[in-house]
């Protein structure tokens, strides 16, 4: 068993612990590193995810963070470990079969939205395309979806045929979400989603994506440098710094007792991350 899950695990009954023991985790990362000549990206990571989890990983600007985000969605080839999803590992299989998990069982919420969306084609175009994406082709079906994951976001669906560039921020990044959820991944990566975002835009896009979390019971890794969004949204918590992970465990365990040096600068704000 993982560092990572060895400290969920802390403290839990043997009941809870046999049962997460006898399911095969959805992500299992091994030993994973990445470097860009003589600076470590990322090194020795590892840790298991399990279906319907959330897993949160914080630290400051340069701790690695987005390095191993972009390295477990495979936006980038790792130097070591492996990462197994579903008993695949996705570091040795064909880039083809990798494109096809993009597009079905893996989902990407970029912190801009523009990077995940396409702003020439409508908002349910948006939508839609996902849904081609996995084989649909009755155009009113696929229309009719798309107005309902619009209003899931709480985007009114008199604006399904209007274009990104037309929303504000805040709907943009509701739009990317709709649009990423819309064919029921089973994991989902997200990087910093409320990010750049106003307060009150961030606040009401974090009570959207909680109730969508737990509602569709998502798998996700989540990127932040935002303590209140992983506490809100995460069910472990790895914390990380120069590429390496220092702390992990139960999200409520490592925010309310800190036991690194590092993650208790992070909680106690010394450290502007």
């Amino acid at each position: 068993m993982s560092y990572a899950t060895t400290a969920a695990l802390a403290g839990a009954d043997a009941s809870v612990i046999a049962v997460a023991e006898a399911d095969p985790p959805l992500l299992r990362v091994e030993g994973l590193g990445k470097s860009y000549g003589s600076r470590i990206g990322c090194a020795d990571v590892s840790f298991d995810l399990w279906p319907g989890e959330v897993m949160g990983i914080v630290g400051e600007s340069g701790s690695g963070k987005s390095t191993l985000l972009s390295c477990l969605a495979g936006h980038m080839a790792p130097d070591a470990g492996r990462v197994m999803f579903d008993g695949r590992d996705t570091v040795t299989m064909p880039e083809v079969e990798r494109r096809r998990l993009g597009r079905t069982d893996w989902a990407f919420v970029h912190q801009n939205p523009r990077d995940g969306l396409r702003m020439a084609v409508s908002a349910g175009g948006n939508v839609g395309e996902r849904l081609m994406a996995v084989g649909a082709r009755h155009y009113g079906n696929i229309r009719e979806t798309a107005e309902d994951w619009l209003g899931r976001v709480e985007i009114d669906a008199s604006r399904i045929d209007d274009r990104p560039r037309q929303f504000s921020g805040g709907m943009q990044q509701r739009l990317q979400i709709a649009r990423n959820l819309v064919t029921g991944p089973r994991l989902v990566f997200m990087d910093e989603p409320t990010g750049g975002l106003d307060v009150s835009v961030q606040a009401r896009l974090l009570d959207l994506l909680r109730g969508l979390v737990r509602r569709l019971g998502l798998s996700a890794v989540l990127v932040t440098h935002d303590l209140a969004v992983v506490r809100l949204l995460a069910d472990r918590l790895m914390v990380m710094k120069d590429g390496r992970v220092v702390e992990a465990g139960l999200t409520d365990q490592v925010l309310d007792d800190p036991q690194h040096p590092y993650t208790q600068l992070l909680v106690s704000s010394v450290l502007q991350v």
